[in-house]
């Protein structure tokens, strides 16, 4: 498919995905649906939709990108989680004009497949999410949880980013091989010990480097965010413990697990950590440490709320909470970004 070619609005509802409820799992299961054939096509070409004009000479940069088109037109089946299922509050009337009406709003919304790099072990899968009337330039990398890229809550919460006007890039961490609610629980521990770091690492960054480097090369702002739930929590600060460069002007931690709260004095991006007090994969302490150790951190900790309560609430008081707690990111997100 030639790089010019035109994208359809998607909806919250995943493309080639088609949907299964799963009554005994905490939101509906996923089954992969047929996909075309991805085409293979140079960053320059990428770059020729609109993102940028020039061809970059790096050596370090990746040198490919795939790219499928996504146009959803099923309807969303409700999660189980989302007993409390409500419309996504993402309207550009937020942000531009009050007469903007929610669906117009979010149907403008671009998502597109891409594999970023070269070679089988080198290339990285990827969804990415353009908003297309209200774009402000700038980048969101969100790290998903154990569940990965292609699960429908995590979709659900990119979409949602992207209608404030954000480009939304969420990378495939465990390289087709995702935690599944079907798994029993005695398989985590050898399943994770799969997910090496140091692979999970050089994943993440290659991602970054492609935002920076190809897809934001001729943007205005170049602005460049990251967002985490549970385990892409966790990658999060390690993530930006590493950036030397100061490439990520923000971050927003939705309770990390396995964080690394010695690592806080290395984080310079001001980060935003939400967690609930009853969540005993992401202990308060943590979270208050890291507070103190990061310069510019904020934490906001919901009482009664347990673990993945912003992007699966399981109830009333979960749902308002998660409404709080995404008001509160995008606040952050347009404080560092935009303002």
């Amino acid at each position: 498919m030639a790089a010019t070619a035109a994208a359809g609005a998607v909806c919250p509802s995943l493309p080639r995905l088609s949907l299964r409820r799963d009554r005994g799992a905490a939101c509906c299961s996923l089954a992969l649906a047929t996909t075309p054939q991805s085409t293979r096509l140079w960053p320059s070409q990428f770059r020729n939709r609109g993102t940028s004009s020039k061809r970059s000479t790096r050596s370090d940069v990746p040198t490919s990108v795939s790219l499928q088109r996504s146009c959803c037109n099923a309807t969303h089946l409700p999660r189980q989680s989302r007993r409390f299922q409500h419309k996504p509050r993402c309207s550009q009337a937020e942000v531009a004009n009050s007469t903007v009406d929610d669906d117009e709003a979010c149907e403008l919304v671009r998502g597109t497949d891409v594999v970023i790099g070269q070679g089988d072990d080198d290339s990285v899968r990827a969804y990415l999410l353009e908003a297309v009337k209200n774009n402000n330039g700038t980048c969101v990398l969100l790290l998903s949880d154990i569940f990965g890229f292609e699960d429908s809550a995590t979709r659900d919460f990119a979409y949602r980013i992207s209608c404030h006007g954000y480009n939304v890039l969420v990378p495939d961490l465990f390289r087709g091989n995702p935690w599944k609610k079907s798994l029993p629980m005695d398989e985590f521990q050898a399943w994770l010990a799969e997910q090496g770091p140091e692979r999970v690492a050089g994943d993440i960054e290659t991602c970054r480097k492609w935002l920076v480097d190809d897809f934001l090369e001729a943007a205005a702002s170049k602005k460049l965010a990251v967002v985490g739930f549970c385990y892409g929590g966790g990658r999060l600060v390690e993530t930006l413990a590493r950036d030397a460069d100061a490439c990520f002007c923000a971050g927003v931690c939705f309770y990390g697990s396995r964080m690394d709260a010695s690592l806080g004095a290395r984080i310079a991006a001001p980060v935003l950590f939400v967690c609930g007090d009853g969540d005993p994969l992401c202990p308060v302490e943590t979270v208050r440490e890291l507070e103190r150790q990061a310069r510019g951190a904020k934490a906001a900790v919901y009482a009664g709320r347990g673990h993945g309560f912003a992007h699966r609430p399981e109830s009333l008081e979960d749902d308002g909470d998660a409404e709080n707690a995404f008001a509160l990111m995008k606040s952050w997100l347009h404080e560092h970004l935009i303002s």
